[in-house]
């Protein structure tokens, strides 16, 4: 059903159910865009406490000089509290932000849509539920939809615009258009579980959690490295406990079920333990570090200064890591060249980017011993920070390596010979991943690149990052892990592979 709206301005009023923190950072949001905004909760008194705890937090920029008490009295003014559902009749949108519960959302639009004007539009910013199904049962599903804001609302970009079946294409353009206004950056997104944040980001998570039960390496170790050669801004395990473990869970719990069990989004039992043991991160102490009394400090096991080495010669061209070669020869090594499939020899030993294979079994399937691997990096010039694994911990060989990559001026860590390693095999299901989201029209690839780098921070869209290492990289890796394990959650997406092997791309 198609239906006209002319186009927002300040002079609509948006009304806000839960004062939360969710429900008071979009409502400040909405007053700081110039917006009169009502506030409504169904706990006696929790909204006016709300609006008393964004005065202090207000008070608190004034005082940091991050904006003056004129703009601070201007955003408190436009905020104000009603006591019945009632008292958002006159708004233009309505958003709501209370505890996830189908029952308890479904109940209160049922409720809102009695006292709102027909062409007021209703939002939620659900997390998990199905747009269609929340909508199902409102008389004009047309004019609602999913608005989800990233936590804190005030400070996080994102707005995921989410679309059910029912919703009309001009409700959600109508509020793409006011999120741009409001200084947001909005994505349109199909009402499908996790949307595109939360489905595609749990590789992120779920490989991690893997490489910790492997025994790949220390939670701090692998955080440094995310961080250091993946250039994320946190590492998953500070990420977790950041987030609580409790709700890193759930949501990954959620997507699983959605999609009947699929492999891909399976939970984790060491973070079952972890939220039983209620080690749920920084808001209990205690997650992957400890926070209280006194903040843990865990530094990196890194490997110890080792020997230059000799001679180093390069065959063919590295890919991703062909800086290497340059850097090697600005380090003063004597490089000589030969014609080859992508990899190094140092002191007679083989350095190669990671396909996917373990280091033992592609020692084995080419025929070339010792076989060092080192890791994926975001940038191979300015990482400061390169990891190896090597067949069976061969100490030698991984000491020949270190040499090597320390003449760079890299720190080097050791991690255990497990396949993909760990920036590789985690990027690679991301872009795995976002193949799958574009293929189920989720929503666009340049949508999901904005996705995933306004709202979780990634230092690449999953699209682009794909493209700049080759899909044909990306899908090799994941087919290698999945042979390895020869479980599903590592299955190559079909969009991949046919874009893969057709050399086109996931933005065409």
């Amino acid at each position: 059903m198609a239906i006209e709206l002319p186009r927002f301005d300040t002079r609509d009023i948006v009304g806000v159910i839960g004062a939360g923190t969710m429900g008071m950072g979009i409502a400040e949001v909405a007053a700081s865009a110039g917006h009169h905004v009502r506030v409504f909760d169904a706990v006696e008194g929790a909204a006016v406490h709300a609006l008393d705890e964004l005065a202090t937090r207000l008070d608190s920029r004034v005082k940091r000089g991050r904006i003056t008490s004129e703009r601070r009295d201007e955003i408190l003014g436009r905020i104000q509290v009603v006591h019945k559902l009632v008292g958002l009749a006159k708004s233009r949108l309505v958003l709501e932000a209370v505890v996830e519960s189908l029952g308890i959302k479904v109940g209160l639009f049922k409720s809102l849509e009695r006292i709102v004007a027909k062409t007021t539009i209703i939002g939620t910013n659900t997390s998990s539920f199905s747009i269609t199904e929340i909508g199902a049962d409102l008389k004009h599903p047309e004019r609602f939809l999913g608005v989800h804001f990233f936590n804190p609302a005030s400070v996080m970009p994102l707005v995921e615009v989410i679309t059910g079946m029912n919703t009309a294409p001009e409700v959600a353009a109508a509020v793409h258009g006011l999120m741009s206004t409001w200084g947001k950056s909005p994505v349109f997104a199909k009402s499908q579980p996790g949307f595109i944040v939360n489905r595609v980001a749990r590789p992120y998570y779920a490989e991690a959690l893997t490489l910790l039960q492997e025994g790949a390496a220390s939670v701090s170790t692998m955080d440094a490295i995310y961080r250091d050669c993946g250039g994320f801004r946190m590492g998953p395990f500070e990420l977790m406990d950041l987030i609580g473990m409790d709700v890193n869970l759930t949501v990954t719990q959620s997507v699983f079920e959605s999609y009947y069990g699929d492999p891909r989004y399976r939970p984790s039992v060491l973070q079952e333990e972890m939220v039983a043991a209620r080690r749920l991160g920084r808001k209990t102490g205690e997650g992957f570090y400890r926070y209280t009394p006194e903040p843990e400090v865990s530094d990196p096991v890194d490997m110890r200064p080792a020997k230059a080495p000799s001679s180093v010669r390069v065959f063919g061209n590295l890919g991703p890591a062909e800086t290497l070669v340059e850097q090697s020869v600005e380090a003063g090594l004597e490089v000589t060249h030969a014609e080859g499939e992508g990899y190094l020899l140092v002191d007679g030993v083989y350095l190669a980017l990671s396909d996917g294979r373990s280091a033992v079994t592609r020692a084995v399937e080419e025929g070339r011993s010792p076989m060092v691997l080192f890791d994926l990096a975001l940038d191979y010039r300015k990482t400061p920070r390169i990891v190896i694994a090597a067949t069976n911990g061969d100490n030698q060989s991984l000491n020949v390596a270190a040499g090597f990559f320390q003449s760079l001026g890299k720190v080097v860590n050791v991690v255990l010979d497990v396949p993909g390693m760990l920036v590789m095999r985690s990027v690679c299901l991301l872009v795995n991943e976002a193949a799958s989201a574009i293929a189920h029209h989720v929503c666009s690839a340049g949508d999901l690149d904005i996705a995933m780098k306004k709202g979780v921070n990634y230092p690449k869209g999953p699209v682009e990052w794909g493209e700049s290492l080759d899909l044909h990289r990306v899908m090799t890796v994941v087919a290698h892990m999945h042979e390895a394990y020869g479980d599903d959650r590592y299955r190559v997406t079909p969009l991949l592979a046919r874009r893969a092997l057709a050399h086109r791309k996931l933005s065409d």
